[in-house]
């Protein structure tokens, strides 16, 4: 393999204005750069990658090029960031990184997408692996992807992909489960879309009241009855009710959703109750993030059931229409600083 078959990228205008210099400041997210010259061998060299650091960016031919080079200024989606970005689907390449004989290169599973023809120029790839930009990619640190979100985390290109999976900046996805809804976002930017789209009711305070009527209440046939989202300790919380069949038995279910990281869901706790003719039922427990979607919680029967025959019971009259009051509260656990244990805030 000739590694002068990869695409150069250089960069040689706007360095010349003291202002545009200026403007970078140390507070700008950091750029990829290479580690060490040891590891990136002399890969990177040959194919005279441009390298971007967190302080300048220079690049050259080769190993002497850079001392004669003017500090340069790259942001994260270009240069190498932009060599490791596959032309088909425009995610990062990992390894096996392929190549055709004039050396376009792109991702694994775009490959066999491709039937194995080069989107760019047509010629058939082979089993041509780009060992030199998989060398390259080794030697890297690269910013979360979320970095826009707020996230400030550097991480070496091989690790990245898996703290991004897992990253506390990474958008929620839309917690409405009345419809395979695709939006994406953070909190503030979902309680509107919630709000104004999928016109849920919107409710201020830590106590609820909801009244659930169904004039036939044997159709289960996994239905959506509601979400509310309540605002209170200055976070949102998604109220769901619903039925379902659990195994061969139709159930109605509530459950308590955190719209944010599990982690500062555990900060909080609810109860819920519903009875009726001298009888209750009441569930205690922590809400569940959003993170988390609405069918795992649901399956996972974190919440309060209640069985078709109990909720008619509930409902009284001819046990031909479901009249169901579901009460509830939310509160605040204190970390308490003497035993670290969480002791209940109740005035709040």
């Amino acid at each position: 393999m000739e590694l002068d078959s990869i695409e150069c990228v250089s960069y040689s205008d706007g360095m010349e204005d003291d202002d545009d210099a200026a403007a970078v400041t140390s507070s700008q997210l950091p750029r990829p750069f290479l580690k060490s010259p040891s590891t990136a061998g002399s890969a990177a060299a040959a194919v005279n990658v441009v390298v971007v650091s967190d302080r300048a960016v220079v690049a050259g031919a080769g190993p002497g090029a850079a001392a004669g080079a003017g500090p340069l200024v790259i942001s994260p989606a270009t240069g190498v960031h932009e060599l490791l970005e596959c032309p088909v689907c425009t995610n990062s390449m990992y390894p096996p990184i392929h190549q055709c004989q004039n050396g376009h290169t792109l991702c694994s599973t775009c490959k066999t997408r491709v039937h194995n023809r080069c989107p760019t120029c047509r010629q058939e790839l082979g089993d041509i692996r780009c060992l030199a930009l998989e060398k390259v990619a080794e030697s890297l640190d690269l910013p979360c992807k979320y970095y826009s979100l707020g996230c400030p985390e550097v991480f070496p290109y091989y690790s990245k992909l898996k703290h991004e999976s897992q990253c506390n900046f990474r958008p929620y996805n839309c917690p409405y489960a009345g419809s395979e809804c695709s939006v994406v976002g953070d909190i503030p930017f979902l309680v509107a879309h919630l709000r104004d789209d999928h016109k849920v009711d919107m409710h201020s305070g830590c106590t609820f009241n909801h009244r659930y009527v169904k004039s036939n209440p044997r159709e289960v046939e996994n239905a959506t009855w509601m979400l509310t989202v309540f605002h209170c300790f200055g976070q949102y919380f998604c109220l769901h009710f619903e039925a379902f069949q659990l195994g061969m038995a139709p159930v109605y279910m509530a459950f308590l959703r955190f719209m944010g990281d599990e982690n500062d869901a555990r900060n909080y706790s609810y109860s819920l109750e519903v009875g009726a003719n001298g009888r209750k039922m009441i569930w205690e427990g922590t809400p569940r993030s959003i993170r988390d979607s609405h069918r795992k919680v649901r399956d996972s029967h974190d919440g309060l059931i209640i069985q078709r025959n109990m909720a008619l019971f509930f409902s009284g009259g001819d046990r031909k229409e479901l009249k169901l009051r579901v009460t509830g509260r939310i509160w605040k656990e204190q970390q308490n600083p003497d035993s670290g244990a969480c002791i209940p805030n109740l005035f709040s």
